[in-house]
């Protein structure tokens, strides 16, 4: 007889599903399992199905996906080309050897051990030494003392590494370069452009001396004249001589 509960299992040994009731629908019906006729099976499975509703048991997923496979297999056994029939049976037949094969194997296995909760380990214990052996350098002591304090730490200026790149390079005015321009033209009267740009020590030099050739070529107090920036010559405007 099948054992039935309330989320409808079937146990035989240590395993349970749907596999379980094929493998009794089989033995009672005393099919082959290598050669099933699934007529027989799929009939006997459904009115199992059937039973199961009409004592308002809940039947499992996956005893209902089982149920909609059968019901598949059936479908394409009607249809002319048994191509798909063929392998749907030889599937499901591999399915339920295996399952067989471990049903078996775990029989034995409880058998020889008894049960699988006989043999069981207590936890060793262990006294452990606590004492610190490892040796520190004074350096990283005083590290390790840093971190610790923590809070306090938290209260001293930020490291000014971060900001060096931007806070330690030297920004340059254009404006202090136009003066620049200006004093080297009222000496010589005219210079070459190229020779304004020799005393820059960054970039931010260059770049500021630039934008002062721009800026008073724009107020057109000086000009410009050559073919090419290494003959290029600037000079002062006439009338801004001494602007």
């Amino acid at each position: 007889m099948m054992e039935q509960t309330v989320t409808l299992s079937y146990k035989m040994e240590n395993f349970e599903g749907p596999l379980d009731l094929l493998l009794q629908l089989i033995a009672r019906n005393k099919l082959n399992i290598y050669d099933i006729q699934l007529s027989v099976l799929i009939e006997q499975y459904l009115k199992q199905m059937e039973v199961f509703r009409a004592q308002e048991m809940e039947v499992s997923s996956e005893f209902l996906e089982m149920a909609s496979r059968l019901i598949y297999i059936k479908t394409v056994s009607l249809l002319p080309k048994h191509d798909e029939i063929v392998r749907l049976k030889e599937e499901l037949t591999g399915e339920l050897l295996e399952y067989q094969l471990c049903r078996e194997m775990a029989a034995k296995l409880g058998a020889m051990t008894g049960g699988f909760d006989r043999f069981v380990r207590v936890p060793t214990e262990y006294d452990f030494d606590k004492t610190y052996e490892l040796v520190h350098s004074s350096d990283i002591m005083y590290q390790y003392y840093l971190a610790a304090v923590g809070r306090g730490q938290r209260k001293l200026p930020p490291s000014v590494t971060p900001f060096t790149k931007i806070v330690a390079k030297k920004i340059v005015s254009v404006s202090t370069k136009i003066v620049f321009v200006i004093r080297n033209l009222v000496k010589g009267g005219k210079s070459k452009l190229s020779s304004l740009y020799k005393t820059a020590r960054s970039r931010s030099e260059l770049v500021a001396t630039f934008l002062a050739v721009l800026e008073l070529c724009k107020a057109n107090r000086v000009e410009i004249s050559g073919d090419s920036a290494e003959e290029a010559e600037i000079k002062i405007v006439k009338g801004h001589k001494r602007g």
